[in-house]
């Protein structure tokens, strides 16, 4: 039996933030009813077509194994049925916009007075107070508020992280609070308020190059090298290649030196006896190792990091990622298609051992309208 089996979640949610957060709880067994405006549905089900019409590929990561309602949350039918589900239900999460959920009679306060226990957790860009609590967010204009497309990029322009990572790691802090609110109720048998922002996951996030800044060492853009870590990112190789290696402290820095580069005099330079040095003469390092390497390929550079048990890697493309030997990865239905999306991470945890469907828009609203009924 999977951990969360026997437990009911209602979402009132759309693009990825709590979408992600109800995948995690469906794949740990919740039954999740995904509740979605008739006609349209999570407006994420329109941003690309890899699954097909109405099952984007952001879609078909974060909706698997729940089930969807068409249901209108002002009409008096659509609010009174909305309302017995979650009178029975474990857990309700929303990231609607500010306020829209009170509005429509599903704050917090409320839904406890008749369910005490209810665990509640609305996600949003910058919390319940503050002089930021009533904007919409994005996540690009969250990565730009918290400082993330400040320290990422290069020298010349700052840059959005490719991924929508404020959305997944507010996503992520929900689901782990949501998750100790389960246990706490174990022992209480009440509910929880809880309440994750976008603005506070990333704020976290960004908690070295905030204590960087405040020590008077702030942070630069230095595309694809490591920002205080020195060396630390791509460099070119013979024959037009390119490695990404790590170097973590002085003893490795000297087997580079020895076993990679060639020239073991290089780590007693007294400007790069230390990482602080190194990361003050990068540019000068980095022209040193490139020279060195310019008489290797690619292959022969990682053969002798192997050697020298240096870390390396590729940079990769998304075509050599789908053909990466380390990746897993699990079918899915979604609608008439089968999509083999990337295996959930834990080995051993929830969702390894396959993966619900996709529910098209409305797919369960009779199903569930009828158990529900008044």
């Amino acid at each position: 039996m999977k951990p969360l089996a026997g437990k009911l979640v209602v979402a009132f949610e759309q693009a990825v933030s709590a979408p992600y957060c109800t995948c995690r709880l469906a794949d740990a067994g919740a039954r999740v009813i995904k509740v979605e405006r008739p006609g349209k549905g999570d407006f994420a089900r329109g941003y690309d077509s890899a699954g097909g019409k109405g099952f984007s590929a952001f879609f078909c990561w974060l909706n698997r194994g729940k089930q969807s309602i068409e249901c209108d949350v002002k009409s008096p039918e659509g609010n009174a049925l909305l309302h017995r589900i979650l009178s029975k239900a474990d857990i309700f999460v929303q990231n609607l916009a500010p306020g829209a959920a009170e509005r429509a009679g599903f704050g917090s306060k409320a839904l406890h007075k008749v369910n005490p226990g209810l665990i509640t957790c609305g996600i949003s860009g910058y919390g319940e107070d503050g002089p930021y609590a009533n904007m919409k967010a994005y996540d690009m204009l969250v990565q730009a508020e918290s400082g993330l497309a400040s320290i990422t990029g290069t020298p010349d322009a700052p840059a959005r992280v490719g991924l929508s990572i404020c959305d997944i790691a507010s996503g992520m802090y929900a689901y782990s609070a949501i998750l100790a609110a389960v246990l706490e109720r174990e022992q209480t048998g009440e509910g929880k308020a809880l309440s994750v922002s976008m603005f506070d996951s990333l704020a976290d996030w960004m908690t070295i190059p905030l204590l960087q800044y405040e020590a008077g060492k702030p942070s630069p853009r230095t595309g694809m090298q490591h920002s205080y870590i020195t060396p630390y990112g791509l460099f070119k190789t013979g024959g037009g290649g390119g490695i990404v290696f790590s170097v973590q402290h002085n003893d490795e820095f000297k087997q580079l030196c020895a076993g990679v580069l060639g020239d073991a005099s290089i780590a007693n330079d007294p400007r790069f006896v230390t990482n602080e040095k190194r990361a003050e003469h990068r540019e000068v390092l980095k022209q040193l190792i490139e020279q060195a390497l310019s008489s290797l390929t690619r292959d022969e550079v990682a053969r002798r990091c192997d050697q020298a048990k240096i870390a390396y890697g590729s940079l990769n493309t998304m075509a050599e990622l789908a053909s990466h030997p380390q990746l897993k990865r699990i079918p899915i239905q979604a609608g008439e298609r089968t999509v083999h999306v990337v295996a959930p991470p834990v080995a051993g945890g929830p969702g390894r051992d396959g993966l619900g469907p996709v529910p098209a828009l409305g797919e369960h609203t009779d199903e569930i309208f009828a158990e529900f009924a008044a």
